[in-house]
């Protein structure tokens, strides 16, 4: 499959620029499969999918406020920082984007805060955009990483086109995330509130947690039109051996075992064993997923609509079969469903 493939035309006014007032009332695009029937339903009725024992499976990740601006020395420019990823806690070392990244060289100085309370400096160009930071702080470790977090905001996606506000810091975050380390929120599960998740416990469908910090690899635009060399950025996952008992025990009895996102999807197909069973793992993956692909634990899976030649809709694709993707994005779009971050759900069975 080609890049070009994952074209469509979609109208800006479909890119849900905010999230729906309740969390479980986005709408529902429900994809039969075997069926081949398209339905439409609102988020919470997703619990009339699923029987006592089935599974669903979420990814625990916790966005943490990665986006930080800062002045650059003696010309005092605005840059954007955005912070990937820790690369070594003690050297108090981080590997970021900046923008505009043509201002940006080895050895020069940034400051933030608007008593200039934290400084940085580049100590290594390791892309076009990317750099390698030293920030310089006198307080504790513990001190430094709370300084972060006050000088931080929530990384909203630039594509939704408007600033942060204070909706985004609760509403940018699943009510299940307890492990901060990812940049970007695993966006299916936004859609889950308390009321639908004790609803779906009384019902007797079974939770599963794992984690994968969303980092670049999840939104890094495809750049070849053959798909094969596209490479993905890693991302760090953790797979406990508690969850991976949970899901076998599932595969057994034949239940449903749904992803809830495209980041459960690429962290359990990162840790299959040869017998088609999930083992307990920690580390990186950098697994792309597009058509075709034989999928090995999950047979059903929950996603948002997503925009034109993204990885993530390429995953979709791959599960839900390339041609019923694209008749069910056509749906979607004369039925003014919400793309994107905000936007609305599909659940595929």
């Amino acid at each position: 499959m080609k890049l070009s493939h994952f074209e469509y035309e979609l109208p800006e006014e479909l890119l849900a620029k905010y999230p729906a007032e309740h969390r479980d009332e986005s709408r529902l695009m429900v994809l039969n499969r075997k069926e081949g029937t398209i339905e439409h339903k609102l988020f919470k009725d997703v619990i009339d999918y699923f029987e006592e024992g089935d599974v669903m499976m979420l990814n625990n990740t916790k966005v943490f406020p990665a986006r930080m601006y800062g002045n650059k020395e003696k010309t005092g420019a605005r840059i954007e920082v955005f912070l990937l990823r820790e690369l070594n806690a003690e050297n108090r070392l981080w590997d970021v984007l900046v923008d505009p990244a043509r201002k940006i060289r080895i050895g020069n100085k940034l400051f933030f805060g608007e008593d200039d309370s934290l400084v940085a400096e580049v100590i290594d160009n390791t892309t076009s955009r990317g750099r390698t930071l030293r920030f310089l702080y006198d307080g504790s470790y513990e001190e430094f990483r709370a300084k972060l977090l006050e000088l931080g905001q929530t990384p909203l996606p630039k594509k939704i086109g408007r600033d942060v506000e204070a909706i985004d810091d609760e509403r940018y975050q699943t009510i299940f995330a307890k492990n901060e380390g990812a940049v970007a929120a695993p966006t299916a599960g936004l859609h889950f509130s308390k009321h639908l998740i004790k609803r779906l416990e009384i019902k007797g469908i079974d939770f599963a947690e794992m984690t994968l910090h969303v980092g670049l690899g999840t939104f890094s635009p495809v750049e070849v039109e053959d798909l094969s060399k596209h490479k993905m950025d890693s991302e760090q996952i953790v797979i406990s051996e508690e969850t991976a008992a949970k899901i076998n025990k599932a595969k057994i009895e034949k239940r449903r075992i749904c992803a809830v996102g495209t980041t459960v999807m690429r962290t359990i197909e990162s840790s299959v064993s040869s017998k088609q069973e999930l083992n307990q793992f920690t580390g990186w993956t950098n697994k792309f997923i597009f058509p075709p692909f034989e999928f090995s634990i999950a047979n059903s899976m929950i996603t948002n609509l997503h925009e034109p030649k993204s990885t993530l809709m390429m995953q979709a694709a791959a599960f839900a079969g390339y041609d019923f993707l694209m008749e069910a994005y056509k749906v979607a779009i004369k039925e003014g469903y919400r793309f994107s971050t905000y936007g609305d759900a599909m659940l595929i069975i």
